[in-house]
This record gives structure tokens, sequence and C-alpha cells, in this order.
């Protein structure tokens, strides 16, 4: 059986640069009647990126959200009519300075589906290409290589705590399995 919620009534509560807050109130099945507080995000990209030598792309940055520096994959948020390859392509450059000539789609999945719609796209490159960064104002991002048992090491030890990181490398692990 399946169990959906009919929205009887939207709330915008906030309408940002890269998300909206709204509160629905929703009819349940059993007829009785809730709030969902929903954050709306455009969804974004994570790139699994291999260099030449056969090692994993990764960015350190801040993250105000947690108060911590932290490991991550090249990512990013999609633009307004923008597919996302595209994004990954455009993100791959200015977040880590490396370019590809491919990217291949791996996997897509909603982040965290109980309180927003963001859904993120993992594309995989291999032989990728060095070059300059083109960071965005207010971006400070160091990129760090890595094999995959030195990040199969960062995970163990907690050191990587980014969900679309830790799926991107399970990817990649299967991918080779």
């Amino acid at each position: 059986m399946t169990y959906e919620e009919k929205t009887m009534k939207c709330d915008r509560i906030y309408e940002g640069k890269i998300l909206n807050l709204r509160i629905d109130t929703v009819e349940l099945p059993d007829k009785k009647y809730s709030k969902r507080e929903i954050v709306e995000h455009p969804g974004g990209v994570g790139i699994v990126a291999l260099t030449e030598d056969k090692k994993i792309l990764l960015v350190r940055q801040y993250r105000k959200a947690t108060d911590k520096v932290l490991l991550e994959l090249p990512a990013g948020k999609l633009e307004v009519n923008e597919e996302p390859k595209e994004t990954a392509y455009r993100e791959l450059k200015e977040e880590t300075g490396y370019t590809t000539e491919k990217l291949e789609y791996l996997l897509e999945f909603y982040t965290s589906p109980g309180f927003s719609s963001e859904k993120l796209y993992l594309f995989y490159g291999e032989n990728v290409q060095p070059g300059e960064q083109k960071l965005e104002s207010g971006e400070f991002i160091d990129v760090e290589s890595y094999t995959l048992e030195e990040v199969k090491k960062l995970l163990r030890r907690g050191e990587i705590m980014d969900a679309k990181t830790i799926i991107g490398i399970q990817a990649l692990i299967n991918r080779f399995a």
C-alpha cells in the first residue's frame, strides 16, 4: 500500500540564494493533518575524479553549517536551466582547476528526504588534467589527491564525514569490484 500525503496549504517562509523554506499543511492517509517543514534546494553534483596516476581528487573546505573543515569530493549547486553533467564539468574546473574530456553518470540520490528536496547527481571522470582553479568570490578551497587505499583509511578514521563523498567513494569501489 502507498501512503501519500496531500498538500492542503503551502506557506513560503524564506526565499534565498541557495534554498527556500516552506511549511506545508498536509492531509495524512488517516485523514488527520500535520505540518511539514520543507527546504527547497535546486540540487547539485559531485564528481569522483581520478588523476592520470589514479589518485582521487578531494577538496578541503570550511563549512559553516558544521563549523568544521571537511574533506569532500568536488561538488556544486545546479544553476537554473543547467543540466547536471554541465554543472559537473563546470564545478570540477572551478573548484579544482582540473578538466576532463568525459564524465560518466554514476548515480543520483536525495541528501535528506525527510525535510529537503535536494537531489545530488554523482559523476565519474578518469585521467583528469590539471589546470587553474576558478574559485568564486568567497570560496577558499584546497585541492588534495589520495590513492584509494589512503581514502579508505581516511574513511575508517572518520576523517571524511560528508555524505556525498562517502557515497561517491563507495560507488568508485563498487565500480572496480
